[in-house]
């Protein structure tokens, strides 16, 4: 195509719809405000060790998986470095007040086993449940790279019943329905709003096989850029978009912040919406009921991160995902700001490049409301106060108090130095509204209201990222392919991806 565009955000979402649409012959830029891209894939050097800012555990990275197929299809999958999770057990879920771990496996039956060995009354209904997840996922042609046969899509009556509603059908154990939501602080879950079709995906992704990035995610960005350049973009690093310029309800050119003016047939945002409404010279371009609706929809939750460096030798590496989890009764308050915090957080050791028995790092997530960084909302990076200082501090204690629990004597025998990170952190790296992790929160309640089309009342604009459809490692990549077939056609990528494999390429 004798096309080009240009791409605002160097994140995930910005560097597949860039990878996608180079290899399809498009002119391609794209803009990314940080020194560094990849956005929720960025890492960090502290203390001598690389530090992941997110996306620690990734799905459809198994070979026949769909984000394994479209990088094969880019010709980059063989360049990714992974390290597949253990196959039992795949997660560990420790009930603080009960000491009481529950563990799963991957696979449809090992996963029902290794909940029905804790509650054997349950394993037809477990089995019941985990056929519902699989049943949701095969609605969406997109998640099997399968052509689809029109934009409109209809779904079953479980697809938009909340995500406790839908547990609940299937699981007459109270506990049990608890337990079977502790990924919630992987999507942002809201008791009574948060639809069935999200936890379905996250699930049936973890269950098929979740993976790691050795040495850092950043690599995985840098492999995007590279193809990207490769095949004659350009990716724009340190230098965001300060202007949108429009004309006759068109973008005529973008001016990022060093100046340069770029001009394309398309224009493609990856940024958070309410980031981009900002931009505009003319914020009419856009109708005042859709800027109004964007501005007012509500975001998934953030996070604390608590990244720690360990003493050599001290702690041995641990090839699955933990989840600390204060009581059953906290699973539907990770975000509750009125709540004593944390009610709950997930840590892991990520692999280092040719990873020994012993860990180098370990990082702790835990789920965080905005009300709790509300009071310095109005600061900046490398501007904040000595009260926020004090305050990630004692945050840090909370986490670590946390892990002694599960492990005595680890903050004097394990952990060697700290870093931390807090939602304005998010908010500041990212660019995204309250520091949001998942981006706009979907309610099941009004589910038009919640979606945000790729499509824009703008003709040459379109959107991308996680607060269109679907968030995480795998949803972006997939809206990416909407994004792209909306420029190129529909199931014009889809065709090609399954066209590549039949040739071998």
């Amino acid at each position: 195509m004798d096309k080009s565009a240009v791409i605002i955000g160097g994140g995930l979402g910005g560097l597949f719809t860039a990878a996608i649409l180079v290899k399809e012959g498009l002119k391609v830029s794209v803009i990314e405000k940080n020194p560094t891209c990849g956005g929720g894939l960025q890492s960090f050097t502290r203390m001598g060790e690389i530090f992941d800012t997110g996306m620690h555990v990734v799905g459809g990275m198994r070979e026949g998986g769909n984000i394994y197929r479209l990088c094969h299809y880019l010709g980059i999958a063989d360049k990714v470095h992974l390290r597949h999770v253990d196959e039992f057990p795949s997660d560990v879920i420790y009930i603080a007040d009960e000491k009481k771990r529950y563990y799963t496996a991957r696979g449809k039956e090992a996963f029902v086993d290794s909940f029905a060995k804790d509650f054997p009354d349950q394993r037809e209904n477990l089995k019941a449940y985990v056929d519902a997840l699989y049943a949701m996922v095969d609605e969406l042609d997109m998640f099997y790279l399968r052509p689809a046969k029109s934009w409109i899509t209809m779904h079953s009556d479980n697809f938009l019943i909340s995500v406790n509603d839908f547990i609940d059908k299937y699981i007459s154990d109270p506990k049990l329905a608890l337990v079977l939501a502790y990924m919630n602080p992987l999507y942002g879950g809201v008791k009574d709003k948060t639809p069935a079709y999200i936890h379905a995906l996250v699930n049936v992704l973890y269950i098929n096989g979740a993976s790691r990035f050795e040495g850092g995610s950043q690599a995985f960005a840098n492999t995007l850029k590279e193809y990207i350049e490769d095949k004659g973009g350009e990716v724009i690093l340190n230098d965001g978009v300060s202007l949108i310029a429009t004309e006759d309800k068109l973008i005529s050119y973008v001016q990022t912040r060093s100046g340069r003016r770029l001009s394309a047939d398309y224009y493609i945002s990856a940024i958070h919406p309410c980031s981009l409404l900002k931009l505009f010279d003319d914020p009419g371009v856009l109708p005042k009921a859709y800027r109004s609706r964007l501005d007012s929809l509500p975001n998934t939750g953030s996070a604390f991160t608590l990244n720690i460096k360990l003493k050599r030798g001290s702690f041995k590496y641990i090839n699955h995902s933990c989840y600390y989890i204060y009581s059953t009764s906290s699973i539907w308050h990770f975000y509750s700001p009125e709540i004593e915090w944390p009610q709950g957080f997930l840590y892991m050791t990520p692999p280092d490049r040719n990873q020994g028995e012993y860990a180098s790092k370990i990082i702790i997530t835990a789920p965080m409301s905005w009300d709790k960084v509300r009071r310095w909302e109005d600061s900046s990076l490398g501007h904040r106060s000595a009260e926020y200082e004090a305050w990630k501090k004692e945050c840090a204690e909370k986490l670590l108090d946390k892990m002694e629990e599960i492990y005595p004597g680890f903050r004097e025998n394990c952990v060697e130095g700290i870093n931390t990170a807090s939602p304005l952190t998010i908010r500041d790296w990212y660019g995204t509204k309250e520091g949001s992790m998942c981006g706009f929160s979907k309610d099941c309640n009004n589910i038009t209201l919640s979606q945000v089309p790729i499509v824009t009342k703008v003709k040459n604009l379109l959107l991308t990222g996680q607060n269109c459809n679907v968030h995480g490692f795998c949803g972006v990549p997939l809206t990416a392919i909407n994004t792209c077939e909306a420029i190129l056609g529909l199931n014009y990528v889809i065709n090609a991806i399954t066209e590549s494999e039949k040739n071998g390429q």
